[in-house]
């Protein structure tokens, strides 16, 4: 009988020694689910307080470039703008325009002509990714009792990278987007917001699968892998959650720069379609818990930016008729694209486009820079190298229209470009679809001195840019005094490109006042074909030397100076790399444009 109640008293013992263990797990976990869900918080409250942070930053030079502007109306001597700031000119040299490690940065890494590695991001952009990396790292790691059991600290991991991996999700499809408000917020640039979506999204994926592994292994360990494997196949909240692992790991897989480059079109829309299938198997995954929340944010805004996207294709190309496109194949490879809208638009520099044509590729688009908005062709008082034709002077659409230089690579171009110049006259007329304006984040009209250097159909950028400031400069209402057009091309026979807008130009008032275009020729057929046609409009043999053109201009600067690069890569790294040698002489700010994905 003793013995009886001996028994029952251990067991007993035991009992409530278990029940104490389980009310102090069950603690434990509330405790670390509160905690988990603060650190979510702080994810986002971080990245806000840097867009913040970003912004008043923003705010402060935008307002010094307005007040720039305001101060040098009616008043050609803006010396009191030259001298550079000594330390915001070390600032500029050595972080903001500084290549990640020499000079290397938006010249591509070639393995081979079909193998495009991308670029290296520049020193600042490395600064950004290195802070969401550790930002990361630290809030996936803090607090984790890692001098406790393996068990303990794999659910605490656990849980912790799949409420971050979830909540990292937001940022991520904003990003992404090119509705994104954060760019017209912040003036920051489409490339950057898909440089930290590509890291931010590589994050997700080791996030997602430290979370899966968390599980796996310790459960592996236990009970063997078997176990393992009829326990997600017995389950729809495992089975969910392995299958939206597998998703985020084929997203990444089939991202890489090489088969990005290479197979754009096949990418993208299998991108859409696998990050679909990871939202909807996540959904399933976190039916009931708080982290679905954050998943559901995520959606509304991707919903939102798609439907938005879709509303302005079809409100701005379906009003009385709809857009359509002319596409003239011209020499060396290239096409110019007018479109006929069906609703007015307004552009202004630096903006582009994204273009879809059902008749080449019906979910395909890729985006142009505008080159010309209802331009007038007027005749010029100076001969010029870009004569005007009688066929351009006839042949002036009534419609408002957009005008796009394109030059023939792979995929959509090549068969747009296939399809003009096997037509009569090489030109043909399509159903259009264009979206947009984007874009338009840097303002020339600040700088008394301008200097515009564009390679190949980079031009295309800068046309706009050279019609504004002389435009603004006859008018008044812009500082620049010195605007230099530095293009440089293969053959002669590529001013036909921009001819008609190019003649516009130069019969503009007051041109010859404000304007210089220097044309360098890398491969004439001889020497006879390099004639400059007049003082402000000079032809040249050969490459340019970027070094002593910019400091030609230093040497006559009229105020704040800006650079503006657009072209292969090699030449925006070699302009960068003279403005930052000159950054502590002089006022000189440097802007790139460029479209990577």
């Amino acid at each position: 009988m003793q013995h009886l109640i001996l028994a029952l008293s251990l067991a007993g013992l035991s009992s409530a020694i278990e029940l104490e263990k389980r009310h102090s797990s069950s603690a434990s976990e509330m405790f670390y689910e509160a905690v988990n869900d603060d650190l979510a918080r702080y994810t986002i409250l971080a990245l806000g307080c840097a867009a913040a942070a970003y912004l008043i930053w923003n705010i402060w030079f935008r307002f010094t470039a307005h007040l720039r502007r305001l101060s040098t109306f009616g008043d050609d001597r803006q010396r009191y703008f030259v001298p550079a700031h000594s330390t915001f000119a070390w600032v500029k040299e050595h972080l903001i325009y500084a290549p990640l490690f020499r000079t290397r940065h938006n010249r591509e890494m070639q393995l081979s002509s079909a193998i495009n590695m991308g670029t290296l991001p520049s020193r600042f952009h490395g600064i950004l990714v290195f802070g969401v990396v550790a930002m990361n790292v630290i809030l996936c790691v803090v607090t984790t009792p890692f001098g406790s059991s393996e068990d303990t600290v794999a659910g605490i991991v656990r849980n912790r990278t799949g409420t971050m991996a979830t909540i990292n999700l937001i940022p991520l499809v904003i990003m992404a987007g090119r509705n994104n408000p954060l760019i017209a917020m912040l003036h920051v640039p489409y490339d950057t917001w898909n440089l930290l979506h590509r890291w931010l999204g590589r994050i997700v994926v080791a996030q997602g699968l430290a979370h899966t592994f968390a599980w796996a292994i310790p459960k592996g360990q236990e009970s063997g892998w078997n176990i393992v494997g009829m326990a997600i196949s017995s389950s729809s909240f495992l089975l969910a959650g392995l299958v939206a692992t597998a998703a985020l790991v084929g997203l990444l897989l089939h991202s890489p720069s090489p088969i990005r480059h290479a197979f754009y079109e096949v990418f993208i829309h299998l991108h859409f379609a696998m990050a679909a299938v990871f939202m909807g198997f996540l959904w399933v995954h976190l039916n009931g818990m708080a982290a679905q929340t954050y998943l559901l944010a995520a959606i509304i805004l991707w919903a939102l930016e798609r439907s938005t996207r879709l509303f302005i294709i079809i409100y701005r190309n379906l009003g009385s008729g709809s857009t359509t496109a002319t596409v003239e194949a011209m020499p060396g490879d290239a096409m110019r694209i007018t479109l006929r809208m069906a609703r007015p638009w307004t552009f202004r520099p630096g903006q582009h486009i994204y273009l879809y044509i059902p008749a080449v590729g019906w979910w395909t688009s890729h985006p142009f820079s505008v080159g010309w908005s209802e331009g007038d062709n007027l005749v010029t008082d100076e001969k010029s190298p870009l004569p005007m034709s009688k066929q351009d002077l006839l042949g002036v659409p009534q419609k408002e229209t957009i005008s796009l230089l394109v030059r023939r690579r792979t995929g959509f171009t090549d068969k747009l470009f296939q399809r003009a110049s096997s037509a009569i006259g090489s030109r043909v007329t399509l159903r259009a679809f264009a979206e947009g304006p984007y874009g338009n984040i840097h303002s020339m009209d600040s700088y008394g001195t301008v200097m515009l250097f564009a390679g190949g159909v980079g031009i295309t950028h800068h046309v706009p840019f050279v019609r504004h400031l002389v435009a603004g400069f006859a008018d008044g209402t812009v500082a620049t005094r010195r605007v230099t057009l530095v293009w440089i091309i293969q053959s002669p026979e590529h001013l036909e490109w921009i001819r008609p807008w190019m003649t516009s130009i130069l019969a503009m008032d007051r041109r010859r006042e404000v304007l210089r275009i220097m044309l360098f020729v890398t491969r004439p057929r001889n020497t006879k074909e390099i004639q400059s046609p007049s003082a402000t409009v000079q032809m040249f043999p050969g490459r340019p030397n970027i070094d002593t053109l910019v400091g030609m201009e230093v040497e006559n600067q009229v105020g704040t100076m800006g650079v503006l690069v657009c072209g292969n890569g090699g030449l925006s790294d070699d302009v960068r790399k003279v403005c930052r040698k000159r950054q502590g002489h002089t006022n000189i700010d440097y802007v790139e444009e460029s479209f990577s994905w």
